[in-house]
This record gives structure tokens, sequence and C-alpha cells, in this order.
């Protein structure tokens, strides 16, 4: 088997593991949501993302917003955004982080775009290349659920060019 082939079964084995593992706290920190982003990058060969403040201040601000009705809802901000709505109670950063990169599968470089009509764009913001600075915020919603924002700059899925 190929080491390309090894690298993306590991990737996948550890997002399954991740998504299955019951979420904690240490998996909302920086550091985590940082290096799940940078390990999801550096498999792809884009450089780290470094954590903003400012992005982060952000990103904090539009997810106590939607913590009244945790609705699926993009800020529409000067950021690129990933969001993700848990309703099923909590889930860590990591996980989301982790289910925006399973739509790697969903991505076709050659022709820039989603397959078969699948969701692939937040994959694509996950390992844009000219994302440098990264924040992220999850707040537990008023009906239980979990709403997680992460924001890039500079924001990508910019048309006519390829994450990478």
């Amino acid at each position: 088997m190929s080491t390309s082939k090894v690298s993306i079964s590991l990737i996948i084995l550890m997002i399954g593991l991740a998504l299955v593992i019951q979420p904690s706290h240490a998996q909302d920190s920086k550091q985590e949501f940082l290096n799940a982003h940078n390990l999801a990058r550096a498999s792809v060969g884009v450089g780290p993302l470094t954590w903003d403040n400012k992005v982060a201040g952000y990103a904090r601000t539009y997810a106590n917003t939607r913590k009244g009705d945790c609705k699926l809802v993009h800020s529409r901000g000067p950021y690129g955004e990933n969001i993700l709505v848990w309703s099923r109670g909590d889930l860590s950063g990591v996980a989301a982080v982790n289910s925006w990169f399973k739509e790697k599968v969903n991505y076709d470089y050659n022709s820039d775009s989603c397959t078969n009509g699948k969701q692939c764009r937040h994959y694509t913001q996950l390992v844009w290349k000219k994302s440098t600075r990264l924040g992220c915020a999850k707040v537990r919603c008023n009906n239980g659920g979990t709403f997680i924002t992460c924001n890039y700059d500079p924001a990508g899925n910019s048309a006519g060019q390829r994450p990478y």
C-alpha cells in the first residue's frame, strides 16, 4: 500500500475515533482547534495557521448571538467561516474540524468542484493556503445543542482559485 493511501487511512481512522470518543472541554481549547486544523492542512502540504485573538473575538461574538436559536446561519462577516450545529448535546471543536475535513472525499481538485452535488466547501476553506490566521468559538445553545464557528483570515473559497 502506498504511503499516501496509508496516510489517508490513518486520517480517516482518527476522524472516526474523534467522532465516537466522548467530547471533552480539552478538545475546545484554541490549541486543540489549531492542532486539528494544522493536521488537516499538513495532509495536503499546506502550511499551518496561527491563532488570532481578533479573529477569535469575532467568532466568539457571533457564536454568542446564535446561542438563543442555534441556527445554522453564517455571519456574513469579513472572514472566511465554517460553522456547525449539533442538536444532540455537546460536540467538541475537534470533532467539528474533523467533520469539515471529511468533506475531502467530495472535492475534485482537477475541476475545483464538489462531486455529485455534495458539500466540500468547508473542507476547501479549512485547507485554503492563503488563509493564515484562525479564530474559533463554541457555545452550548439554549436548546441544549452546540454551535461551533471557525473564522479564517484572509477568507478562502475565492472563485476561480484552488485551495492549494
